[in-house]
């Protein structure tokens, strides 16, 4: 397997979901197209030759542009619901739970950032039936973060007036992370995560 069909924008991205090959490389080359180009900018000749293949052989794995984007996006959300499911089942009391839950997410948005980036901002790009789906899983990762903070609350470990605003306070935070990360920038993904984690504990009052 080459370089570009193991990696996205230099990320690691197994994308092992998706087979057979021909599949996978079409799915990578979409998300290094919608990351750079946008969306709607994006034409199915642009995924095609970015995957070394014809535009015929694209719509042997894929009926439409839309159903890579929505493919990216639904694995995409289940890996971050699966990431925070981990987090809010973990081991300890809310403060290790909720820094956790928020360190592996941002680590997740900085590693990945090129996909993430098409996973978190091409939800309007989706058709109505797709995006109702994709809502759907963000629903359920809005809950596994707002569940921690409620537990926090009611064990008096975290002061916070208001847990929805604060949930998404959290977790726009957390995803904005997949717009601006450099990766030959000073941080890493790592450090990058425990510094939020940080500034998450505190936002929440943590005793």
């Amino acid at each position: 397997m080459s370089t570009a069909e193991q990696t996205v924008g230099g990320e690691p991205q197994p994308w092992g979901e998706v087979t057979p090959d021909a599949a996978r490389r079409l799915l990578v080359a979409a998300v290094e197209a919608f990351a750079e180009r946008g969306y709607h900018a994006t034409t199915t000749r642009d995924i095609a030759g970015r995957a070394g293949m014809s535009p015929a052989a694209l719509y042997i794995h894929y009926k439409t542009k839309e159903e890579l984007l929505h493919r990216i996006s639904r694995i995409g959300h289940e890996k971050a619901l699966e990431i925070l499911r981990t987090a809010a089942e973990g081991e300890g009391g809310a403060t290790e739970r909720l820094a956790d839950a928020v360190s592996s997410f941002v680590r997740w948005h900085a590693g990945g950032r090129t996909t993430a980036r098409v996973v978190q901002y091409e939800l309007d790009s989706l058709g109505p039936d797709a995006r109702a789906e994709i809502l759907a899983l963000r629903r359920q990762v809005d809950a596994q973060v707002r569940g921690i903070i409620e537990d926090g609350v009611a064990t008096g470990e975290f002061d916070v007036p208001d847990v929805r605003g604060t949930t998404l306070a959290v977790l726009s935070l957390c995803i904005d992370v997949a717009r601006w990360f450099n990766v030959d920038g000073s941080w890493t993904p790592d450090e990058i995560g425990d510094l939020y984690a940080d500034l998450v504990l505190r936002m929440v009052g943590a005793k």
